[in-house]
């Protein structure tokens, strides 16, 4: 296997999980800046007002793109698996 080779796997594994944890990681921090905003407008200073709707937002991003960030994952699974035999040589 030549560095090339492990560069290029490593890079598209860190593709793949960019890809994949940004919806979430993007939806967490919309919902957190919309209660910090509500929470520094109304004074409430509660630490647990925040958990709960981005658990619920979460939940609700996994639901709509759960189907699309399987099918992400098993195409770069089947890409890797596939590409084990040029590796060997």
């Amino acid at each position: 296997m030549t560095p090339e080779a492990v560069m290029s796997m490593t890079y598209q594994a860190l593709r793949v999980a960019l890809i994949m944890a940004g919806p979430l990681l993007l939806t967490t921090l919309a919902v957190g800046l919309i209660i910090s905003i509500f929470q520094a407008a109304t004074q409430i200073n509660e630490m647990t007002l925040s958990f709960i709707p981005k658990l619920l937002a979460v939940g609700a991003t996994l639901v709509l793109l759960g189907p699309w960030l399987l099918s992400t994952m098993v195409d770069y699974i089947r890409s890797l698996l596939d590409s084990i035999p040029g590796l060997a040589s």
